[in-house]
């Protein structure tokens, strides 16, 4: 895994073996970011980033320069992992070890880019959960974007608040706004 842009452009990173995630692909990363690029400046958003595994879409961020980045997962050594890397590299990553739903529910945080990449063997309805979730307790704010990252065989666009799909390799990206 390395960093594409930013302030740690090119740096790899090497996640413990360990832990039970499948990395975002450059390729879909790259992808994901060059829209973003052309949307938001990356020094005024917050970001959460769910299902958050090794870090990789947060610490893209950061080193592109968000200050305000909100990392969750609900295993153990994932948010170590997350935070012994944005401390050795000084980015401003908070962590929260608890589940997506949990804290979809429970958060008072919100968030001009919500990333989600969840496992891509979830059933349909838990993806649109997530996207339930980020709408109903307006996690997302007025002029923000929920991505959801999953496998092409899942569909979302039942979902009335889905904008497009994007298709990189075997990894598809959704996107959702308030309508």
């Amino acid at each position: 895994m390395r960093i594409i842009s930013g302030k740690h452009k090119g740096k790899r990173l090497t996640a413990p073996k360990n832990l039970p995630v499948r990395p975002t692909t450059d390729m879909t990363k790259e992808s994901l970011f060059n829209i973003l690029n052309n949307l938001f400046f990356f020094d005024n958003i917050s970001v959460i980033d769910l299902f958050a595994g090794t870090g990789n879409i947060s610490f893209e961020f950061a080193s592109r320069g968000t200050k305000e980045i909100t990392a969750i997962d609900n295993h153990f050594n994932c948010i170590t992992y997350i935070n012994k890397t944005a401390k050795e590299l000084s980015l401003p990553i908070n962590t929260y070890k608890i589940d997506v739903y949990s804290f979809l529910e429970k958060t008072a945080l919100t968030a001009d880019i919500i990333f989600a990449d969840p496992p891509y063997n979830f059933e349909e309805k838990q993806f649109l959960k997530i996207a339930d979730l980020v709408f109903e307790k307006e996690v997302l704010n007025t002029d923000g974007l929920l991505i959801i990252e999953h496998a092409k065989h899942t569909d979302l666009s039942t979902h009335s608040n889905y904008k497009y799909t994007k298709k990189y390799g075997g990894s598809m990206l959704s996107f959702f706004e308030y309508n």
